[in-house]
């Protein structure tokens, strides 16, 4: 099994103070010979007349020396992943969680900004320190 992202629990405890149920930690999935590893899988408590809704979380801290080869890392394990889960499980909806920081330097950058229209990824804005999740981004 990969390791856990640095922020991995301020990440989870973030969606669990939302009303989510952690289903999986982390969320396997198997397509043909490969095997993959989404950070979290999860699963919100709706009221009762409602259907629950599924997501699977990949989590990044961006806290090495280089934003833009740590986002090349996550774009592509977000298609993988996003590929995978269509395949499997096609009810999850995937995101991608930055924390706040990253968000609002690098991920304002028009050529991110640009990448994440295109390939229309959900990105969860998340604080490491109140782990919380701020934003939503659809």
């Amino acid at each position: 099994m990969p390791a856990k992202d640095i922020f991995h629990d301020a990440v989870r405890k973030g969606l669990e103070k939302e009303g989510w149920v952690i289903t999986d930690d982390p969320l396997r999935i198997e397509v043909g010979d490969v095997e993959m590893y989404i950070d979290l899988g999860g699963e919100e408590i709706l009221a009762a007349e409602r259907t629950g809704e599924k997501i699977a979380v990949e989590i990044k801290s961006f806290t090495g020396t280089s934003n833009i080869s740590q986002f090349h890392t996550a774009v592509g394990q977000f298609f993988n992943y996003r590929f995978a889960l269509e395949q499997k499980e096609s009810e999850r909806v995937l995101y991608l969680a930055v924390p706040l920081g990253v968000y609002h330097a690098f991920f304002q950058l028009q050529f991110i900004k640009t990448v994440v229209e295109h390939y229309q990824l959900k990105i969860i804005v998340y604080d490491p320190i109140q782990e919380a999740i701020l934003e939503w981004k659809n």
